[in-house]
């Protein structure tokens, strides 16, 4: 009978090549997911992960009365691994962001069992998406989960979920492929709610390697939705006779999702504008080796945060609990294989065609993935490599569309969608095909979060401008933002800091005014927006003065005072974006206002009105000085495995809140309790923001951090550590 367990724990490692005899005094404890190297948010050099190093973890093993097989499930291993047993070669794996399964059967042995995993982190021009230049790290380690799965010789290798006719009358078959073929087996499914309850069951009996089930009688059935993402579960059991021998669950939703030769893209039947941005991995300080929790929340952020309805894997496979989170709570997926531009040789293709094999056997069950990316970003074409990739894609799912992310027009169409990266900003390019816009603005306006304020607020208005576009062009589905965060690159490519400074939110992953504009698109019953895209100074912009106010907001209208002063109420800007849901405000009465001759330079404030009621105020401090220092942690617990992890947030900020952007006083920080602070300490606060991480270690209990800068008052928050079992 199968048995899963986590394999994270109880890991040794060492930055190096070791010898597999190597004495365990070399190592030092860790957990995983894990970072060959923690590094400062900045200034990170690719050469510096560039190694060989070494994992290490025994394995006490008892085996059973049963005949059973043993595998090492890797979700990823950044970028090539060689897996020993005892000292035995047991496996390899090329590539670093699609899982791999080690079988260990044979070399292991009763008791303790030595398994070693070398990690090559060297940039390998054999492997995707490496060979040319490539604008992103691929930080190493064994940054993602490791499961340990022991299964009967034949059980069930992988499970494809198929719902059909979903609008209509829906029809669910499921093909079950087992790890060797078998004939004197018989398999049952039943398909439960997502409150377990059993709604319908079928039956059948093994031919072969695959076999295909199917539920010939479904009762009515929730759809998925992005409001409603109802997700179902099938439960598929494995006999030998009466005898159990395997049983796996898969979880999906009944959805229908095509993208019509109209331009539009359809969800169950009804048109949706795609409406969203792209997504790097990577983190501050540990590169790719985040946890469930950290990946979780980038989900939560792109949909509840930023009111983004679609997000692109850019440029590789991500992490299952990215995925997971994205089904749980109706965020489209365009997921698509590692790469960035280069096409290497047969060699380095077939790898990609391994990964884009692994890719969607991996995420074909995912309700929110919705376009197989089969074409290497930005590449040139190769019509023969190109055919062949789109060849396995309809195999492997036929129910999904491909398409292929290029940067200039003319090039050979393989793929089902043409997906384009158009830096034009303007999308006066047509196209016959559908057309999503699968990149814009990014490199062609880098904004740092500590930007003079002009650049802040055009970088903002550049995406609301080419969002309005695509919202009145219905021969555009969609457009996807490059970038949803700041992201570590290498020297050729980011600023001085060597970080891509293209996201509307900072690496931190706090909101610069860009990440505003797209809050201000969701529903105020969702969550109401009202922010000024001012520093409320005299001195940040050309010529001075305030000039005319960008306000992003989902408020019906908006009222401005100045100190005492009423300066008017204001409707959103529909002249110069009639086509986005809730348009920025433009306030020119400020024009006339002007701080220089007057006797006092007075407080900003907005009121932001939906259908005549007052439901947001925004006040900015005149004055523009540091009062207070906050310190917030997103969890307010954390489980004590040794891995889990929460952001730390760090503001300076005015009297009412709003961070102080040319504060940059350096913020200590101390701990209290068994946890780990991850991150510069002192940091070094620019744009008067920032983060750390505190991470958990393996003992229960409260963990006090408290913040100090000179000439502010100290803060403190207090994160509490649950037993692993709780």
């Amino acid at each position: 009978m199968r048995n899963v367990q986590l394999f994270n724990s109880d890991w040794l490692y060492v930055a190096d090549q070791a010898a597999l005899g190597a004495d365990d005094g070399q190592f030092t404890p860790v957990t995983l997911p894990h970072t060959n190297r923690l590094f400062s948010h900045r200034s990170v050099d690719n050469l510096d992960y560039q190694f060989v190093s070494t994992y290490r973890k025994y394995l006490d093993w008892t085996p059973g009365e049963a005949e059973e097989k043993v595998f090492l499930d890797f979700d990823g291993v950044m970028l090539a691994a060689t897996v020993y047993a005892n000292g035995v070669l047991v496996g390899e794996h090329l590539g670093g962001f699609t899982p791999f399964s080690i079988d260990l059967t044979d070399a292991l042995q009763p008791g303790s069992n030595a398994i070693t995993v070398y990690v090559d982190s060297r940039e390998r021009t054999d492997v995707p998406p490496y060979g040319h230049l490539v604008d992103y790290l691929t930080f190493g380690g064994i940054y993602r989960d490791v499961h340990l799965r022991v299964v009967p010789p034949c059980h069930i290798d992988n499970v494809f979920v198929r719902a059909q006719d979903v609008l209509t009358e829906p029809r669910l078959s499921l093909d079950v492929r087992l790890s060797q073929p078998a004939a004197d087996l018989r398999m049952t499914a039943s398909l439960l709610t997502a409150d377990d309850e059993a709604i319908a069951s079928t039956k059948g009996n093994v031919s072969g390697q695959t076999t295909t089930l199917t539920f010939h009688q479904l009762p009515p059935v929730d759809l998925w939705t992005p409001e409603r993402p109802v997700l179902h579960t099938v439960e598929i059991s494995l006999y030998r006779g009466d005898k159990l021998l395997d049983r796996t669950a898969s979880r999906f939703g009944f959805r229908a999702a095509e993208f019509r030769a109209d331009g539009g893209f359809y969800l169950n039947g009804q048109r949706l504008k795609l409406f969203g941005l792209d997504r790097h991995q990577t983190f501050p300080y540990i590169g790719a080796a985040a946890p469930a929790r950290l990946q979780r929340q980038d989900a939560d952020i792109l949909k509840h945060e930023l009111g983004c309805n679609v997000v692109r894997t850019s440029h590789y496979p991500q992490s299952p609990h990215f995925l997971n989170r994205c089904d749980e709570i109706g965020l489209l997926v365009f997921e698509e294989i590692p790469g960035w531009q280069h096409i290497g040789d047969e060699a380095w293709q077939s790898v990609s065609l391994d990964e884009l094999r692994a890719m969607i056997e991996r995420d074909r069950n995912h309700p929110s993935v919705i376009l197989w990316g089969v074409r290497i970003n930005e590449s040139r074409d190769d019509d023969d490599f190109y055919a062949r990739t789109n060849a396995l894609s309809h195999e492997l799912d036929p129910t999904r569309p491909t398409g292929g992310v290029r940067n200039f027009l003319g090039s050979s169409f393989l793929e089902d969608v043409y997906t384009y990266n158009d830096f034009s900003n303007t999308m006066l390019e047509p196209t016959e095909q559908p057309h999503l816009i699968t990149e814009f603005a990014g490199h062609m306006f880098p904004t740092k979060a500590w930007d003079n304020e002009e650049r802040l607020v055009d970088h903002a208005l550049l995406h609301a401008r080419v969002q309005n576009l695509q919202m009145g062009n219905d021969r555009v589905v969609g457009a996807i933002g490059w970038a949803a965060f700041d992201y570590n690159t290498h020297i050729e490519f980011g600023s001085g800091d060597r970080i891509c400074h293209h996201g509307v939110m900072d690496i931190f992953r706090l909101p610069k005014w860009a990440g505003r504009f797209y809050e201000s698109q969701q529903s105020p019953a969702d969550r109401v927006v009202l922010h000024a895209a001012t520093h409320w100074t005299m001195g940040d912009r050309s010529v001075g003065g305030v000039g005319t106010l960008t306000v992003f907001s989902n408020c019906d209208e908006i009222e401005v005072f100045v100190g005492d002063q009423r300066i008017g109420r204001y409707l959103p800007n529909r002249t110069d974006f009639p086509h986005l849901l809730h348009p920025p405000f433009s306030v020119d009465g400020l024009d006339a206002y002007n701080a220089w001759g007057q006797d006092k330079f007075y407080d900003l404030l907005l009121v932001g009105y939906v259908e005549g009621r007052e439901v947001a105020q925004q006040r900015i401090a005149s004055s523009r000085l540091p009062r207070c220092l906050a310190l917030t942690a997103d969890a307010s617990t954390l489980v004590a495995d040794g891995a889990d992890m929460t952001r730390l947030v760090l503001r300076i900020t005015d009297e009412f809140e709003n961070p102080v952007p040319y504060s940059v006083q350096a913020v200590t920080l101390e701990i209290n309790g068994d946890a780990d602070l991850i991150g510069e300490n002192p940091f070094a606060m620019v744009g008067g923001q920032g983060a750390l991480y505190l991470k958990a270690r393996h003992q229960p209990g409260p963990v006090t951090i408290t913040a100090r800068a000179g000439g502010l008052p100290a803060a403190s928050t207090t994160v509490g550590l649950l037993p692993l079992d709780a």
